[in-house]
């Protein structure tokens, strides 16, 4: 698969394809993680190359829509009226998603408890701090319980406790792919069963956390071998493991 903008590549031959469990996504701004994200949740279509969703090949609006019924997708910057409650927020999105309407209330409260905004279901979504917002976001990107989450730098804005119950939200996602794109590396060792880091729209690496972390070079830097293996992985040291 490839992308891009205009005259400009943004992903070059790309091919990933993930089953189940938490993937996650490191690397440097402009390395095209984002992009990735969008055109797996279907709202870039790929410039060359196909997307299959659950076994569905997404190659028209309607087969897209098919497939985003299955799709949580929480961006870096996301949307949302302002004069909306929390549950309205996530209600709202689970309409969009389709989520038949004898499970919206429900899924709706159960999204919200698990991101612990119960206690503020009735706050407009203006009066919310950043880390709340987070977390209604990353609610709306679990209501009704998709196949496929895709999450972009879902911890922005969390506090260290808050990022600890965010870990323990995504290991309780049994049966769930989750594609997790982040910066922080000790995020990735913490939950991903897979990593891949992304430089210029293509794969440096891609492997288990433990061997991102056999990578690592005494002489780059980084506090843990995790990051020193980040680190090498960009300064093109390895081939990668595939």
């Amino acid at each position: 698969m490839s992308q891009g903008y205009g005259k400009k590549t943004i992903i070059s031959s790309l091919d990933l394809k993930i089953t189940g469990g938490v993937f996650g996504l490191l690397g440097p701004n402009g390395a095209g993680k984002t992009t990735l994200l969008r055109t797996l949740a279907t709202v870039s279509p790929p410039r060359s190359g196909s997307i299959e969703i659950h076994g569905r090949a997404v190659v028209s609006e309607r087969s897209a829509r098919l497939v985003r019924r299955q799709i949580g997708f929480l961006p870096q910057d996301f949307g949302y009226f302002p004069s909306f409650s929390v549950y309205d927020f996530v209600r709202y999105c689970a309409w969009l998603r389709e989520v038949p309407s004898t499970r919206t209330h429900a899924a709706t409260l159960e999204a919200i408890d698990r991101v612990g905004l119960g206690d503020r279901i009735k706050a407009k979504m203006k009066a919310l701090s950043g880390g709340m917002l987070r977390r209604a976001g990353i609610a709306a990107a679990l209501v009704g319980s998709p196949r496929l989450v895709l999450l972009d730098e879902p911890t922005v804005g969390l506090d260290p406790a808050q990022r600890l119950e965010f870990r323990e939200l995504i290991r309780s996602l049994a049966d769930t792919a989750v594609v997790l794109s982040t910066h922080l590396v000790e995020d990735v060792n913490a939950v991903c069963d897979e990593v891949a880091v992304m430089t210029e729209g293509t794969f440096a690496f891609r492997g288990t956390p433990v061997q991102l972390g056999d990578l690592a070079r005494p002489d780059m830097p980084g506090d843990t071998a995790l990051e020193r293996g980040y680190m090498t992985a960009l300064a093109g040291r390895t081939a990668g493991i595939r």
